[in-house]
């Protein structure tokens, strides 16, 4: 496992400290121009991450859900940046379920090739270098594949269930379903524990990269509805419609 994704995993750990400090106590929530809460925790995480990255990587930027966002007109010439969501699920962060994770990923020409998924309130953290990935606990650390089964199992959101997921799994046929919030979905197909995760919902950039990265890592397919390639090289924020899946 190389320096760089050793020194975000540090990250994402200071990142979820900020969090769970934050987590038992009385959370001023607000409500962002899309109607999503943000919380204090979302805000301290970022200044943590975004301070770290800055001072790891001074060359390069960063896409955060929680900072400014850089216009087009200029993300377009980055060839490499981060891209990060400092508190992803914070509805499941709001529940106190612990279903919610923080996400750092490394964006090249595209494609995120380094990323890390660090779930606090679980402590556990999924890490990826693009061609591996492990699972880190406090039974230490494991490398990780996806793996297919005679019945699969479909992974959904906790938060955001959508209509089109019933014909899915009609066309699909004998499967099994669980939900779950945030990045933990593409975690669990990269664990084998899971083998389809089908988003007929809207998500951001910033939502999927790193787990993306974890997945694919992992030996699964991420990729659009149409089976092109989920690519972060773009002017839209919000992704279309996409499926995770091991055959």
């Amino acid at each position: 496992m190389n320096a760089l994704l050793t020194s975000i995993h540090e990250i994402a750990l200071d990142a979820g400290q900020a969090i769970m400090e934050r987590y038992h106590s009385d959370v001023n929530v607000q409500e962002k121009a899309d109607s999503s809460p943000v919380t204090e925790a979302d805000l301290a995480a970022n200044d943590v991450i975004v301070g770290r990255l800055n001072e790891l990587t001074p060359d390069i930027p960063i896409l955060s859900e929680e900072s400014a966002l850089t216009p087009w007109q200029e993300r377009q010439s980055w060839e490499r940046f981060w891209l990060v969501d400092p508190l992803d699920g914070t509805k499941e962060f709001l529940r106190r379920n612990g279903e919610f994770t923080v996400n750092i990923a490394l964006i090249e020409n595209g494609k995120p090739v380094l990323s890390v998924v660090y779930a606090p309130a679980l402590e556990k953290s999924w890490l990826a270098d693009g061609k591996s990935a492990w699972v880190v606990a406090k039974s230490g650390k494991e490398q990780i594949k996806a793996r297919p089964a005679t019945i699969p199992t479909v992974v959904g959101s906790r938060s955001h269930p959508s209509p089109d997921m019933a014909a899915y799994l009609e066309n699909l046929g004998e499967c099994k379903m669980t939900s779950v919030g945030s990045s933990l979905k593409f975690c669990l197909v990269a664990e084998g524990r899971a083998q389809h995760y089908p988003r007929l919902g809207p998500t951001m950039m910033w939502d999927t990269a790193a787990g993306q990265c974890v997945a694919e890592s992992a030996g699964a397919a991420v990729t659009r509805l149409d089976g092109s390639e989920l690519n972060y090289h773009r002017e839209e924020l919000l992704n279309e419609h996409f499926l995770v899946v091991v055959d």
